[in-house]
């Protein structure tokens, strides 16, 4: 891959966000002069059940409020138009500006979003809750729309949003879930499973958006016994840190999720971890 303008003698940013979202990110990371690859560790398809996600869609109007973990289960279930169109009192909420900026391209009108703010410290279920967690949800309906993944409970939907469902019925909601999208194991090719190798011992710096995709990587029968104490890594989120670093990794910094907040801390640890 050639170098890109700006990017002589930087590591190389491996991106490890699913194929659908990654080119965006490697797009941002290039215009600012990082040298940037994906090696996407999250393989994105459609649910198993699609009669389940049919029947949220026509359900909308018993909810009052509907909660997507990300602009990929945003994507999946507004892949074709409402028939009726959203109900008017319906709150859809997102964890982070990613996923608010899918629904705003969905058609969802902004008055009806709810978010945390774009300077919040994380986005995450704990931040949304911070900021919707103090309404009356007693005798509510809530539907949270949401991955699955193979390795998970609950009939193979993801448990990564259970926290926040259990506030919710901890307030007196009922919390509905729909998977309208699969997490899966990536199978990785010869020539990424040598990136990776690669990747452990020659100063690139791994950025990861998920527990997940990084458990996806370390369970590679053919990354059997790799030595991770000489990779770096940023991570978007204190619990991916501390599964980052239980992993193995020598240099792990923490980054809030936002792009130019994860340039900022890219640059700072090539100055710092050289």
């Amino acid at each position: 891959m050639p170098q890109m303008p700006g990017s002589a003698g930087r590591a190389r940013v491996i991106v490890t966000r699913p194929e659908e979202d990654a080119g965006h990110w490697v797009q941002q990371l290039r215009q600012g002069g990082f040298a940037a690859e994906v090696l996407p560790l999250i393989d994105i398809a459609p649910a198993s059940d699609t009669g389940a996600l049919a029947q949220a869609r026509q359900g909308l109007g018993g909810y009052a409020a509907c909660m997507f973990v990300s602009g990929n289960a945003v994507a999946y279930f507004f892949k074709h138009p409402l028939v009726t169109g959203l109900p008017p009192s319906l709150r859809l909420m997102a964890p982070g500006p990613g996923t608010v900026a899918a629904l705003l391209a969905a058609g969802v009108p902004a008055g009806q979003v709810d978010a945390p703010a774009a300077q919040a410290e994380q986005f995450d279920s704990e931040a949304l809750w911070a900021v919707v967690g103090q309404r009356d949800w007693q005798g509510k309906r809530v539907l949270v729309v949401r991955g699955e993944s193979p390795d998970s409970t609950g009939g193979g939907v993801s448990s990564g949003r259970d926290w926040i469902a259990r506030q919710w019925e901890a307030a007196g909601a009922r919390v509905d879930f729909v998977g309208v999208y699969q997490r899966r194991t990536p199978q990785f090719s010869d020539q990424q499973i040598a990136r990776a190798r690669a990747a452990a011992t020659d100063g690139s710096v791994w950025l990861f958006s998920s527990s997940e995709g990084l458990a996806n990587l370390v369970r590679q029968p053919a990354l059997a016994g790799v030595d991770w104490r000489g990779a770096r890594a940023v991570a978007t989120h204190p619990r991916i840190v501390e599964a980052v670093r239980a992993a193995g990794w020598g240099v792990v910094v923490a980054s809030r999720p936002a792009l130019a907040d994860i340039k900022v801390t890219l640059a700072s640890i090539e100055s710092i971890y050289p």
